[in-house]
């Protein structure tokens, strides 16, 4: 559809207004998205910068959920390999001892024992004793 044009040939001033805010916003957008791929960096670089001085890096630095989740942004637990550190009989209170575990709420770490049993990788030998199958 062509533009309409007013008598001296020229788009209306409401047209150019909105064709500069336009390219405005294209380029805040492409600003934004260097800006950030700079942030990420410089977060890269303090986590591994933390990681050699044995520190913990700054809450939120790990990612940007870090912060929503009020968590220290260690990332997703793999409780595979958690269940692989465990002895063939232990309880749960064993669990807490693995690095990285410790202030485990214990839902969580009874959520994770209750899917081994379903996936039938851990057998409940009796209370507050399980077996890795």
């Amino acid at each position: 559809m062509p533009r309409r044009t007013n008598a001296d040939g020229a788009t209306s001033a409401f047209r150019q207004v909105q064709n500069q805010a336009r390219s405005l916003l294209i380029n805040l957008r492409k600003e934004i998205r260097a800006k950030e791929v700079d942030l990420q960096r410089l977060r890269d670089e303090e986590v591994s910068l933390s990681r050699l001085t044995g520190g913990a890096p700054a809450m939120g630095a790990a990612s940007p959920a870090a912060g929503r989740r009020g968590g220290v942004g260690r990332g997703r637990i793999d409780w595979r390999a958690i269940l692989e550190q465990l002895p063939k009989q232990f309880k749960a209170a064993q669990i807490r001892e693995i690095r990285g575990l410790k202030d485990k709420r214990s839902s969580e770490i009874f959520a994770a024992i209750t899917r081994w049993i379903d996936a039938n990788m851990v057998k409940r030998k009796e209370r507050g004793l399980y077996e890795r199958v």
